[in-house]
């Protein structure tokens, strides 16, 4: 199958978004499958990874609705509270739906040090039991936390979300680099090709501002623990779909036909457990 592994809906209103602020006018409204699906089969995706946007359990239940409705939705990414005393009673209780694959936190949201609180670890190990990934979603401020959590659970099942958003509009690179390279040599660590459109500037990047980047997500990850995703309608901030999308393609054509395969789905396939 060839999958797009970052995407999200939602029925907009200000109060519950308002992250998306004036400045990201073209995505204040409702985004819903029925106006992904004709995108996603014009550039030929059999499906998506449906990613969580709000920190409740109730998207949970809608986004997975969706995905009854809707075959192309693959998989969702979901959230549940990691830190909660009845972690294991609600992960329990959302192993009945097959098509919840894993949990996100909005980390970039949260103080440093966030993710080495002994709750939060102690939650992300019990995912294991589960067969539950875990998306990362951090800013570059954030990877030392990122790193002292995967070295702590070797055993999970870990993507970084937005090859964890570098600076790409003021081509900030070493810090990220350096984290990055570490946290790739854990074998159980993947990384999505998505969301840099956004990190970029959104009126004037070019396909070359990205590539040294990709230099080095291909560097340290390989093609075996890739994925390429959207972050569709996000990044309609800064470019269409095509657009975002031709940026992947242009950079990775030099791969051969398996290794493109792997990162426009096998490897999310492979990552998520998706039929």
């Amino acid at each position: 199958m060839t999958i797009d592994a970052h995407q999200h809906f939602w029925y907009y209103d200000s109060e519950n978004y308002a992250w998306i602020d004036d400045s990201m006018r073209a995505i204040q409204k409702d985004f819903l499958p029925a106006d992904l699906e004709p995108i996603l089969q014009k550039n030929g995706f059999d499906g998506c990874v449906l990613v969580q946007v709000n920190q409740t359990e109730q998207e949970n239940h809608d986004f997975l609705k969706f995905a009854q409705l809707y075959d192309f939705i693959k998989g969702v990414v979901g959230w549940v509270d990691l830190r909660a005393e009845n972690l294991n009673e609600r992960l329990e209780y959302f192993k009945s739906f097959a098509k919840l694959k894993g949990f996100r936190h909005i980390v970039q949201g949260e103080p440093v040090g966030f993710m080495q609180q002994e709750s939060f670890v102690r939650g992300i190990r019990q995912l294991v039991n589960f067969d539950y990934t875990y998306d990362i979603l951090i800013y570059p401020k954030q990877l030392k936390d990122a790193l002292f959590l995967v070295r702590e659970c070797p055993d999970n099942k870990f993507v970084i979300d937005h090859i964890a958003k570098p600076d790409i509009k003021h081509k900030e690179i070493s810090k990220w680099s350096n984290y990055i390279r570490q946290i790739a040599q854990h074998p159980n660590v993947f990384c999505k090709i998505s969301g840099m459109v956004t990190e970029a500037d959104w009126y004037n990047w070019k396909k070359e501002d990205f590539y040294i980047y990709l230099d080095l997500v291909l560097e340290f990850f390989g093609t075996d623990r890739i994925m390429y995703g959207s972050d569709w309608p996000v990044c309609l901030v800064a470019g269409t779909y095509e657009e975002q999308l031709s940026i992947v393609q242009s950079y990775f054509e030099k791969l051969s036909i398996s290794e493109k395969e792997n990162l426009f789905g096998g490897n999310a396939t492979r990552f998520y457990g998706l039929s």
